[in-house]
C-alpha cells in the first residue's frame, strides 16, 4: 500500500498526519539471479532508483538473508567488489527492512507461512556502523513482534572495525551478535587491504574487542578473507593467534571470491587448511565458510549491484 489514504484501518486524523509528516516508496525487485545450489541475488531498485543488492541463502533448518545497510560503500576494501562503486548514500531504516520483506514474498508469497526460521546478515551492501542508526532502528523494527517478530540473535551485524560505533553497539539493550572483518593480524598489510585501519588501528579495535560484554555462551566472530601469498602463511596464522589471546573468539577463514576488477587469487585449499589447523592449535576456534552463489556472483564481496 503506496497511499495513506488507502490504509482504511487507521483512523482519518492519523492518516492526515503521516500524509504531513511521512511518504511511502517502494523497494521493486529489478531482477532476480538464480545458483546452481539454490542462492538467489536480487537487483533491488529503491524509491529514488538506487540499486543495492541482497542474497536469499536456503538451508534445511534456516534460510539466511544477506542484507544491505548503504547504496555502495566508503571504506574501499580491496578485495571487495563493493568498494569499487564508492559511496553513493545511507539507506533508510524502512529501506533495509523492505529488503527481508520483499525477498520473503518472491520466495514464498506474500501471505505464506514460513517453513524456516530467517537468519539476518548485515553483510551486503556497505558498512553498516557508518549507518548506525538507521541500522539500529531497522534491527528494532525487525526485532518487534509487531514487526518482523525476528530475534537479535538471528541476526549478525558486520563491520570493518568502526571503534566508536562498537562501543556503542555494546551498549544497546537490543543487540543482534557482531562479526568483525580482519582479514590480517598486523597494521602494515591490514592498512592496505582495508584503508579503515589507518583510522582506527588494530591495538585499538583489538581493545574495544576485549572490553566487548559478552554472554556466557558468545563469541565474537572474526572475518578473515584468504588472499593467496597475502595474508595467508603460517606466519600470519601464529599471529593471528597472538592477536586474539584472551577474547572469547571464532574466526571464519573466506575463500577470496575473485572478480575481474579485483586483483586477488583465492588461498589454494591445502594453505587454508594449514592456517586453520595453526589457529586451532592456538585454542582459537576456526571455521571456512563455504562459498554459496559464485556463479551467481552473490558470495562474499562480490556484490556490486551488477545488470
Amino acid at each position: 500500500m503506496l497511499d495513506f489514504e488507502g490504509m482504511t484501518e487507521l483512523s482519518k486524523s492519523f492518516r492526515e498526519k503521516l500524509r504531513a509528516a511521512a511518504t511511502v516508496t517502494e523497494t521493486r525487485i529489478e531482477n532476480v539471479f538464480y545458483s546452481s545450489d539454490g542462492t538467489r541475488r536480487y537487483l533491488l531498485k529503491l524509491g529514488d532508483d538506487k540499486e543495492v543488492e541482497a542474497v536469499f541463502m536456503p538451508d534445511e533448518r534456516r534460510d539466511t538473508i544477506c542484507i544491505s545497510s548503504q547504496v555502495g560503500c566508503a571504506v574501499g576494501c580491496k578485495f571487495c567488489m563493493t568498494a569499487q562503486l564508492g559511496i553513493k548514500r545511507n539507506m533508510t531504516a524502512g529501506e533495509i527492512v523492505s529488503q527481508v520483506i520483499v525477498v520473503l514474498n518472491e520466495v514464498y508469497g506474500p501471505a505464506a507461512e514460513l517453513p524456516h526460521k530467517t537468519n539476518l546478515v548485515f553483510m551486503g551492501m556497505g558498512e553498516s556502523f557508518l549507518n548506525y542508526q538507521e541500522v539500529m532502528n531497522s534491527i528494532r523494527l525487525m526485532a518487534d513482534e509487531k514487526g518482523l517478530g525476528i530475534s537479535p540473535k538471528r541476526m549478525t551485524v558486520s563491520t570493518s572495525g568502526i571503534v566508536p560505533r562498537i562501543n556503542d553497539f555494546a551498549r544497546e539493550s537490543v543487540r543482534p551478535r557482531i562479526a568483525i572483518s580482519l582479514s590480517s593480524a598486523i597494521d602494515e598489510i591490514r592498512d592496505d587491504l582495508m584503508p579503515i585501519n589507518r583510522k582506527y588501528r588494530l591495538d585499538e579495535l583489538i581493545e574495544a574487542c576485549r572490553e566487548y560484554p559478552l554472554s556466557d555462551r558468545e563469541r565474537l566472530t572474526f572475518e578473515y578473507v584468504m588472499l593467496d601469498g597475502v595474508n595467508d602463511s603460517d606466519q600470519d596464522a601464529r599471529r593471528l593467534v597472538r592477536l586474539l589471546n584472551g577474547i572469547k573468539a571464532k574466526v571464519n577463514l573466506i575463500p577470496h571470491n575473485p572478480a575481474p576488477e579485483l586483483p586477488f587469487r583465492a588461498s589454494p585449499v591445502e594453505r587454508i587448511l594449514a592456517f586453520q589447523k595453526i589457529l586451532i592449535d592456538g585454542d582459537v576456534p576456526a571455521f571456512i565458510r563455504r562459498p554459496r552463489g559464485q556463479d551467481i556472483s552473490a558470495a562474499c564481496g562480490q556484490l556490486a549491484a551488477r545488470h
